[in-house]
């Protein structure tokens, strides 16, 4: 445990900082990606892979590292581009997002790189709503200034997946279901498959999904609704927000939000692909009222309907 406090107290170093670190790699000759450092495990040399019958076709078998079985996903062909090149050096970066380990299949690994949010930008919204692409941002890379287009993991995963958005009969109060009709769910995530989720699960409950794709775009939401005369704290039942987002991450979003005399009591909980002991450490020490790891919509209507007990017995 003193190991989870450790790491917390190094994280929450960053909050109001707005940093995060991404891995640089290569899936094609000239191109460079990334994912956020945060969520990789490790990196290795891409082992002899067994094979996988019947699995989806962006699977291209499982690697056994340490006596583990990780599933591969060839990431080259996850997002649309042709089967990664024989000649080109093949690495396996190993994650982990929604409870789940997975290795990517991937090109060159180059580095990692430290940045702040405010350096990372939304695509281009003319790349379209399929676009495998969460951010960009530009770096220096061997002496000239280079776009990187970081991955939409989420999405990744979710069309190999499948998530169910379904919630248990056992999970669902039935006393508090005419209380859910009407109530107003703020969700904050760059992934607009998160997003949709998030919304399949809570709009068939009558709850009534608002959204916002960056922690920056969230909080002048907020900001104008006030400015508008309205309470947020009486108009917005909580707040899902993500941890990684571009402009403004969602721990300086709710380290902003606390600052604020008039948002301070909004309710906020962090939805993140990653897990264990540390997040929930971590959002206590940083302000959230709540950590609940995606994709779970059990954990997620449990969620919603303790926050309303709370409101009803004000």
């Amino acid at each position: 445990m003193s190991n989870v406090l450790t790491s917390v107290d190094q994280r929450t170093k960053l909050v109001g900082k707005n940093r995060l670190e991404l891995l640089l790699f290569k899936i094609n000759a000239t191109q460079l990606f990334a994912i956020n450092v945060f969520k990789v495990r490790e990196v290795v040399k891409l082992p002899q892979l067994s094979s996988l019958p019947g699995s989806h076709p962006h699977i291209e078998g499982v690697a056994t590292i340490r006596g583990v079985p990780i599933p591969v996903i060839d990431l080259r062909k996850a997002i649309g581009f042709t089967h990664l090149p024989e000649h080109q050096n093949p690495n396996l970066i190993i994650t982990e997002y929604n409870r789940t380990v997975q290795g990517f299949l991937v090109g060159d690994v180059e580095h990692i790189i430290n940045m702040t949010w405010e350096d990372i930008l939304p695509p281009p919204k003319s790349v379209g709503k399929n676009s495998y692409l969460t951010a960009i941002t530009r770096v220096d890379h061997q002496g000239s200034n280079r776009l990187v287009s970081i991955i939409d993991v989420e999405k990744v995963l979710a069309e190999i997946i499948s998530y169910d958005v379904s919630v248990s009969k056992e999970v669902l109060d039935n006393q508090l279901v005419e209380e859910m009709y009407g109530r107003k769910v703020f969700v904050v995530d760059d992934s607009a498959t998160a997003r949709n989720l998030i919304v399949e699960t809570l709009t068939p409950l009558g709850i009534e999904v608002l959204e916002a794709s960056d922690g920056l775009q969230a909080l002048n939401m907020l900001k104008r609704w006030q400015q508008e005369g309205k309470r947020v704290t009486d108009e917005i039942l909580m707040m899902i927000s993500d941890a990684e987002m571009p402009e403004m991450d969602g721990y300086k979003l709710v380290h902003e939000i606390r600052s604020d005399e008039n948002l301070k009591n909004l309710h906020v909980v962090l939805n993140t692909s990653l897990s264990g002991s540390f997040n929930n450490a971590l959002a206590e020490k940083v302000g959230f009222n709540r950590f609940i790891s995606k994709f779970q919509p059990d954990a997620l209507v449990e969620a919603v309907q303790d926050r309303l007990r709370e409101v009803i017995a004000v």
